[in-house]
């Protein structure tokens, strides 16, 4: 598939089929993942996947809050990404020049993810509000290590949405803010 149309295709999908995903798409996105760039290669994550489905239901309860997130139930599969340590060059780093290079890494890695569920047929969504500590305990994370980012999985129902993304002239200059 053409890069520019994957890119096209990838959306936040909230609704999915109740059947399973095959643990092979499953570390095929991991792989993707795991071969995302990182400062100064410190690869400052371990992606935890969740597909046991009792543990799965408790986790997606800890991302439903008000109206928020109900769709997690939905999703067969829900990946937390738990925020490492980086390397010492990229520390002393994110220190001397104050930018968070390890969750900029994460972010790289996620989107890689991501886009290989989506070149595979399968629909994600990054969600970021969810009870952290509770899905810390309830996957055994260390208590000084963080989980940013929960990645829903699965094979989405929903059509490709078109895309409603600010203009060009909006996001970008040339030699000149």
């Amino acid at each position: 598939m053409e890069f520019s149309a994957l890119v096209k295709l990838r959306q936040s999908d909230r609704k999915y089929e109740a059947r399973g995903v095959e643990k092979e798409k499953i570390i095929r996105c991991l792989e993707t993942a795991r071969l995302a760039p990182s400062a100064n290669n410190s690869q400052p994550w371990k992606f935890v996947v969740v597909d046991q489905p009792e543990l799965k239901e408790q986790v997606a309860e800890c991302a439903v809050s008000v109206e928020l997130n109900k769709f997690t139930h939905q999703a067969p599969v829900i990946v937390a990404v738990v925020q490492e340590k980086v390397n010492m060059l990229s520390g002393m780093g994110s220190v001397i020049q104050d930018k968070e290079y390890a969750l900029l890494d994460l972010g790289i890695a996620v989107n890689q993810f991501c886009l290989q569920a989506a070149e595979l047929g399968l629909g994600s969504c990054i969600v970021g509000w969810f009870n952290e500590a509770k899905v810390k305990s309830l996957l055994n994370v260390p208590a000084k290590k963080r989980v940013p980012l929960l990645i829903t999985l699965g094979y989405s129902v929903a059509k490709t949405r078109e895309k409603s993304r600010k203009k060009l002239e909006e996001i970008s200059n040339w030699n000149s803010y």
